[in-house]
C-alpha cells in the first residue's frame, strides 16, 4: 500500500469514528435532549437524506472535471459545519439546516473518497483497498459508539454538544489529511473501459443511464441497500420489538454482532471471494440474506424461549454482516471497472445516489414489520432471493475480467492465453 492510500485510509477511519460518536444518539438528541419531540427528530433525518440526496447528482461531473481532492476537502468542511451547528442548535429550523450540511457534506465524500482509492491503486489492489476501507470505517464507527455511549448524558445538553464537536474535528482532520495526499499526475485511469464514441456529447448521466450493466448494478445496489441497510433501525427492528419481543438492549447486541461480524470476517472473506466471479459473490450474499431473514422469522414465531428469540435475532444480523463483508470488496472495485475513461467520479456518484434513496425509503417496511410481521419476513425473503437472481443476470453484461478481477493480474502478468479471454467482450451499451 502507497503513501497517498495510506493516508486515504487513515482519513477514512477517523471520519468514521467521529460520525460513530453521533450517529446512535441523533434521534435522543434532536427529541429529548432538545425537547422537540419525535416529529422534529424524523424531521431531522428526512432532512439529513434530503441534503444527501440534493447534492449527490451534482456531485459526478464536479469530481471528473477538479479532480476528488477539492471535493473531499469542500465536503468535509461543509459537514464539519453542520456537525457543530447541530450540536449548538436549540430550535427546530436551525436543526434542520445543520442536518441537512451534514447530510450534504457526508454523502458529497463517499463518491470522492472512492474515486480517490480508485486513482491510487489497480485491478490487482482495488478488491483489497474497498475492503480494507470498508473495515476501517465499520471499526471506526463501532468504536466511536462505544466511547461516545460513556460520554453522553442526557440530562447534560453539554455532553451531546461535545459529541458533535468530535465529529465536527474529525471531518476537518480528514481535509488536513487529503490536503497531503499526492495524486497521481494524470486524472486518467489506465485500466478504465474506454470511452464510447455513440456517447460523445452527452453529459455525465446520460452515459450512465445508456449504459446497460451499470443501469443494471444500479438497480442491484438499490435492491441490496433496500433490503439490508434500509431495515436495520427501522423495519427489523421494528419486527423484533413488535412481533419477537425482543428488548433495545438485545437490538443493541444485534447491531453489534453485525459490526463484530463485519470486522472478524473482513478479511477471511477477501481471500475467498477475490478469485470469484464477482456476480457469483453477489448472488450467494442474497442466498446468505435469504437464510437471515428465515432465522428472522424464526424469533418472531414465538414457538421457543426468549433466550432462542434473542439468539435468533441476533444471528440475524450476523449473517446481514457476513453478507456486507463479501460485498465490500465486490461492489465498489465494480463501478470503478464499469466507469468509462473519465467518468469514475459520475458513475461512483450514480452509486452512491442509488445508496442514499434505498436508506431514505427503508423505513417504509416499519408499517409492515410492526403490524404484518410474517408478510414482512416472506417479502424480504422473496427479495433477498430476486439479488440473487439480479446478480446472475448481471453477469452475462460483464467481461470477464469485470467479472472476475483475479483474470487483471494474470493479464498483468503476460498471459496470452487469459489476455485474450479478457478481451472477448465489451461492456453492452444500449
Amino acid at each position: 500500500m502507497g503513501a497517498a492510500m495510506r493516508r486515504i485510509q487513515a482519513g477514512n477511519a477517523l471520519t468514521a469514528f467521529g460520525i460513530g460518536f453521533t450517529v446512535p444518539f441523533l434521534y435522543i438528541y434532536v427529541a429529548q435532549v432538545r425537547g422537540l419531540g419525535s416529529m422534529a427528530a424524523t424531521s431531522a433525518f428526512v432532512a439529513f437524506a434530503l441534503g444527501a440526496l440534493v447534492a449527490l447528482p451534482l456531485t459526478g461531473r464536479v469530481i471528473d472535471r477538479r479532480g476528488p481532492v477539492p471535493v473531499v476537502i469542500g465536503a468535509a468542511v461543509a459537514a464539519s459545519a453542520g456537525a457543530l451547528a447541530l450540536g449548538l442548535s436549540t430550535g427546530v429550523v436551525p436543526i434542520l439546516l445543520s442536518a441537512l450540511a451534514l447530510g450534504a457534506g457526508q454523502a458529497v465524500m463517499q463518491p470522492a473518497l472512492a474515486t480517490m482509492i480508485v486513482w491510487c491503486s489497480t485491478p490487482s489492489t482495488r478488491t483489497r483497498a474497498f475492503a480494507l476501507q470498508f473495515f476501517m470505517q465499520n471499526l471506526g464507527l463501532g468504536i466511536g459508539g462505544l466511547i461516545g455511549g460513556q460520554i453522553v448524558d442526557e440530562t447534560r445538553p453539554g455532553s451531546f454538544t461535545l459529541l458533535f464537536g468530535i465529529e465536527a474535528v474529525m471531518f476537518l482532520v480528514l481535509a488536513g489529511v487529503i490536503l497531503t495526499v499526492r495524486m497521481p499526475h494524470s486524472p486518467v485511469i489506465k485500466d478504465a473501459t474506454p470511452k464510447d464514441p455513440a456517447q460523445a456529447g452527452g453529459n455525465g448521466w446520460k452515459r450512465v443511464l445508456q449504459h446497460q450493466a451499470m443501469v443494471k448494478l444500479l438497480v442491484l445496489g438499490f435492491v441490496i441497500f433496500f433490503a439490508c441497510y434500509g431495515q436495520f433501525e427501522s423495519g427489523l427492528a421494528a419486527f423484533g420489538t413488535e412481533a419477537a419481543g425482543i428488548s433495545p438492549s438485545t437490538l443493541g447486541f444485534a447491531l453489534a454482532a453485525n459490526t463484530g461480524a463485519i470486522v472478524v470476517a473482513q478479511f477471511v472473506v477477501l481471500r475467498l471471494v477475490e478469485k470469484r466471479r464477482r456476480s457469483r459473490v453477489i448472488a450467494l450474499v442474497g442466498l446468505i440474506w435469504t437464510v437471515a431473514w428465515v432465522v428472522a422469522g424464526f424469533s418472531g414465531l414465538g414457538h421457543g424461549s426468549a433466550v432462542m428469540a434473542a439468539a435468533a435475532f441476533v444471528t440475524t444480523y450476523a449473517l446481514f454482516g457476513i453478507g456486507e463483508a463479501m460485498l465490500s470488496p465486490t461492489l465498489a472495485p465494480l463501478v470503478a471497472d464499469l466507469a468509462p475513461e473519465g467518468s469514475v467520479g459520475q458513475y461512483n456518484s450514480a452509486f452512491a445516489l442509488v445508496k442514499q434513496m434505498a436508506l431514505a425509503l427503508g423505513p417504509l417496511g416499519v408499517p409492515l414489520g410492526a403490524g404484518v410481521p410474517m408478510l414482512y419476513i416472506g417479502v424480504f425473503v422473496v427479495v433477498s432471493l430476486g439479488i440473487a437472481w439480479l446478480a446472475l443476470r448481471l453477469g452475462k453484461q460483464l467481461t470477464p475480467a469485470q467479472d472476475n478481477p483475479s483474470l487483471s493480474r494474470v493479464v498483468a502478468q503476460g498471459s496470452p492465453a487469459v489476455a485474450a479471454k479478457a478481451s472477448v467482450a465489451e461492456p453492452v451499451h444500449a
